[in-house]
């Protein structure tokens, strides 16, 4: 699975609060399709993250790392268990999209959902892929056994859709 980080700009600064960047237009532009899109598209989830001052980052009221990890686990394990009668399936990484569909289901509403965004935001066949996938792992990850329009929404989101 790739995985990467880039920043918005060659300077690095763009969208940032306080921060000024220095780049013009046409830097931004050709730093930004330095990123091919074949290869854009085998990335699963795009998520920009602002800078966060130190000071703030101590003893914030959010979910505590042990609590983060007992989801990820049992939505771990309910892939294995889903996929328990498939040899080489452990995870929806390795699911394929007919796996995906049926073990446990999507909504038709969210199928319809999935389908018409992917048209509006001209989707390849990999893509549509990819957002089920990481649809089915929040539905995981919720523990709801069918993928919902809302898990469809936020893998959308998280594709920077």
């Amino acid at each position: 699975m790739p995985r990467g980080a880039k920043n918005p700009c060659p300077c690095g600064r763009a969208g940032t609060e306080g921060s000024t960047c220095t780049c013009g237009a046409n830097d931004i532009a050709r730093y930004r399709a330095r990123l091919s899109g074949p290869l854009a598209d085998r990335l699963d989830l795009r998520v920009t993250v602002a800078p966060v001052a130190l000071s703030l980052m101590q003893g914030t009221g959010s979910e505590s790392s042990a609590a983060v990890r007992a989801r990820v686990v049992s939505a771990r394990d309910r892939q294995r268990e889903r996929y328990a009668a498939t040899p080489g399936v452990h995870a929806n990484a390795q699911a394929s999209v007919r796996m995906l569909r049926s073990a446990h289901g999507v909504s038709a509403d969210a199928h319809d959902w999935l389908i018409a965004a992917a048209d509006r935001l001209r989707l390849s066949a990999r893509g549509y892929a990819r957002v089920l996938r990481v649809a089915r792992t929040i539905a995981d990850l919720d523990r709801v056994d069918a993928v919902s329009r809302d898990a469809v929404a936020e893998a959308l989101r998280f594709r920077g859709a």
